[in-house]
């Protein structure tokens, strides 16, 4: 009866707030949808239905990310090279290779017991966008009219796409094997940082080592590569003139460690709050870009009432909260992925040796358009275990990369779905069952007071292997099916009344399935800061919960100081070690102390990696984990020479002496000049992927900053470790469960990715300053900071 009145009320209720609403019709809807935008550029979607609902995301969230859901579909269905020609033609053959081949009405519905209908209503509203806007061209954003391209429609194998997902570890995994080739088992040991338990990284003597260094996984990698553009991709009109339009592709910023991406959250008791409610903060860590990563919006029809953030492209909320509780995820490492080594049959190709037979290969065949010439078929081969990455026909060995993710449900954050309607812990519990990408930390904070965390990801049971290296593909080296996720680690209510993660190891010493636990984790130091600050808070507000998500105390600075204070230093690095005396181990932009801080820090694991990894090895392992550097310095052992403090200090004293040698040449040497957070020495400068190609106008309208930035990859307050921030939070949210309207929120730079709406960037220089802004929940409030309504109807 409560949702026949609603649905009775609705139009009338539309038409009585929407005077001043810009009016559409649209086929495919089945009654009227409002869209409130907030001051923030937040949607807030009225539907009567659910259908529509999702309709309406997909209309609102193309509407808003034309330019991203174009490159998202491109990427998804291996249709680059029709665009950019034959250089992007290795990615659009390793998205077809990678495609989830499956089942569709059983992936979809795996994410939801209507995901069907939903995936397809969200597709079809994404349509409708797409073919209005197609009728008015001139109206399309810049990067469209740059590239000279119209967006095509979607269907619902995109929005199932794994190319954009945190997928697995197969790249580390090759690298950790050609590591293990070249320097040993033991040594490979001596300086990465495996944990919690001892894996075994010995290659199988079947394995040829010197066979490991081939291009292997070229085409898996140029399937997750980030697109990128050549000046000859745009236009002549919008191109910088100097600039050769067959010049290389412009060079971003590299990926950073693996160990450095990574995300913050938590959940608190009651007990522990000013006004007694559970709180829940997460601020996930993934690459800061123009448009943003994530896209914030609000969804409510009978059964519905949820807001949040997740990816555009995907319906539904990944994080946020309902009118029940709230929820955050951060990274929990599950190795899903492993790289198989294969016999091949040297009279036919295309068989491989399995059990002590020959097996045929499954072969398809694909026909791929490029531009600029004629459409290239290619065969795309898979063995039993996965799709086949490269061949070596002059050793007959194949390598196949074996996917949990190609399951059905392997779709990142869709199964959130679930989540965004569930009504207590058990219903959430529940939903996170289905959640198989990413592996994450699941937080839950409710009402009625409870706080929980469930690990998710599909995890690959590994009886006799650890799943670090390559193994033969010969049957020795099997699954034994996927452990519950149920049964991965979980507490509810926990003993010190909140719980949190910083893709730490979190896994309880007393954990039992550690065959599907992963042995890599991130360095501790944002995870100990963030349970240093909640263990010691017994009246924490929500004043204090955006503090220590911006929190820029460095707990490495903490320990790693003393020992340079105690340095036998003269002359100005003297004077310069000085300055940290009493400094408060805080890396805040303006700070003088913590610019000489960040470049002895990041001079030392440079000297370190430089010094211990051997030459042969550099390649694989690249940098060391600050968590080993502190374990060696803190109990210096023969690397450092036959007297190993001495060669500890001297280490330390030529990295700080190192690291003002850098502060000299980039900051001069006026030490007033050395602050921590500018444009030379800790900033944000968000680069669009089309925006160093064109005019100097046009790439003044489409990259946005500098603008200063405090903190790095060790503090809650996560900037990465480049100079220039190129991973972070771009999205935060923290919930009182008490006061939904309470919840506070950031999104950089903006929600729309359209440079010339006014809500591309209007969230950026508040983001840079750590500053917050209200998401509201009830009506009235929204009511109160809306800027814009949007009355959708059912078309002819």
């Amino acid at each position: 009866m409560r949702t026949l009145v609603f649905a009775f009320l609705l139009p009338l209720l539309l038409a009585c707030q929407s005077k001043d609403a810009e009016r559409f019709s649209l086929p495919g809807l089945q009654k009227p949808v409002e869209i409130i935008r907030d001051q923030w550029g937040v949607n807030h979607i009225y539907a009567n239905n659910q259908h529509d609902l999702f309709y309406a995301q997909g209309y609102a969230a193309a509407k808003d990310r034309l330019f991203q859901f174009e490159v998202w579909r491109r990427q998804a269905t291996g249709t680059v090279a029709e665009i950019l020609g034959a250089a992007e033609l290795k990615r659009d053959i390793g998205t077809r290779l990678f495609r989830f081949r499956g089942d569709m009405q059983e992936e979809m519905n795996h994410y939801h017991p209507e995901g069907e209908a939903i995936i397809t209503a969200y597709t079809e509203g994404v349509n409708a966008y797409i073919e209005e806007i197609r009728s008015r061209p001139d109206e399309l954003p810049l990067p469209f009219r740059m590239l000279g391209i119209l967006p095509e429609k979607w269907t619902p194998e995109v929005v199932i796409s794994r190319h954009q997902g945190l997928l697995g570890n197969i790249e580390e995994e090759l690298d950790l094997g050609r590591a293990v080739a070249q320097l040993g088992e033991a040594q490979v040991k001596d300086l990465k940082w495996f944990h919690p338990k001892d894996p075994e990284i010995a290659l199988d003597p079947q394995i040829e080592p010197e066979l490991l260094f081939a291009d292997i996984l070229a085409l898996y990698k140029a399937y997750r590569k980030p697109l990128s553009f050549k000046p000859g991709d745009i236009l002549p009109e919008y191109r910088d003139p100097e600039m050769d339009s067959a010049a290389e592709e412009i060079a971003f910023l590299p990926e950073e460690a693996p160990f450095s991406l990574g995300s913050n959250n938590w959940v608190v008791d009651g007990s522990r709050t000013a006004n007694g409610h559970t709180y829940m903060a997460n601020d996930p860590h993934r690459t800061i870009a123009v448009p943003s990563l994530r896209y914030m919006v609000h969804l409510n029809a009978p059964g519905w009432d949820v807001i949040g953030g997740g990816e555009p492209e995907i319906p539904g909320i990944s994080i946020g909260h309902n009118g029940y509780g709230a929820w955050g995820l951060t990274v929990f490492r599950t190795d899903g992925e492993d790289l198989y080594v294969y016999e091949l049959n040297p009279e036919n190709p295309n068989q491989y040796r399995y059990d002590g037979a020959w097996e045929d290969m499954k072969v398809i065949m694909e026909t791929i358009p490029v531009k600029g010439q004629e459409d290239e078929k290619v065969a795309l081969r898979y063995t039993r275990h996965g799709p086949v990455t490269y061949v070596d026909s002059m050793h007959h060995k194949a390598y196949a990369v074996r996917c949990a993710w190609l399951e059905p449900g392997g779709a990142p954050y869709l199964a959130s779905l679930r989540m965004d309607q569930a009504k207590s812990w058990e219903e959430f519990r529940e939903a996170c069952a289905y959640s198989h990408i990413p592996g994450e930390n699941m937080v839950w904070a409710d009402k009625d007071g409870t706080i929980g965390w469930q690990a998710v990801g599909i995890a690959p049971i590994r009886r006799n292997f650890s799943g670090l290296v390559p193994v033969p593909g010969d049957g020795r080296y099997e699954w034994e099916g996927y452990l519950p996720i149920p049964q991965k680690p979980h507490t509810v209510n926990p003993p010190d009344d909140y719980f949190a993660s910083a893709n730490q190891n979190v896994t309880p010493a007393d954990y039992t399935h550690w065959e599907a636990i992963g042995f890599s984790w991130a360095d501790p130091f944002r995870g100990n800061r963030v349970e240093e600050v909640l263990k010691a808070g017994n009246a924490l507000s929500m004043e204090d919960m955006k503090a220590l998500q911006v929190d820029y105390h460095s707990i490495p600075a903490r320990v790693l100081v003393p020992y340079l204070l105690d340095l036998p230093l003269s002359g100005k690095a003297a004077e310069d070690r000085d300055r940290l005396r009493g400094w408060d181990h805080r890396l805040d932009p303006n700070s003088i102390p913590a610019a000489i801080y960040v470049a002895f820090e990041n001079e030392l694991i440079r000297l370190v990696s430089e010094r211990f990894v051997p030459e042969a090895g550099k390649k694989m392992i690249g940098r060391i984990q600050l968590k080993k550097i502190l374990d060696w310095i803190a109990v210096p052992d023969g690397r450092f020479g036959t007297d190993p403090e001495a060669g500890r200090d001297s280490l330390l004293a030529d990295a700080f002496v190192q690291g003002l040698a850098y502060l000299e040449e980039n900051l001069g040497e006026n030490r007033d000049n050395w602050q921590y957070g500018q444009e030379r020495f800790k900033h944000a400068y968000l680069v669009h992927s089309l925006g160093t190609l064109g005019t100097e106008e046009l790439n003044a309208q489409l990259n946005l900053g500098p603008l200063p930035r405090g903190g790095n990859a060790y503090t809650p307050g996560s900037t990465g470790g480049n100079n220039r921030q190129s991973s972070g939070a771009s999205f935060r949210i923290i919930v009182n469960t008490g006061d939904w309207d309470a919840t506070q929120a950031s999104n950089a730079p903006g929600q729309s990715g359209d440079p010339d709406s006014s809500f591309y960037d209007n969230l950026f220089e508040a983001w840079a300053r750590d500053q917050y802004f209200p998401l509201y929940y009830s009506r009235e409030k929204i009511d109160s900071v809306a800027v814009d309504r949007t009355l959708l109807g059912p078309g002819r």
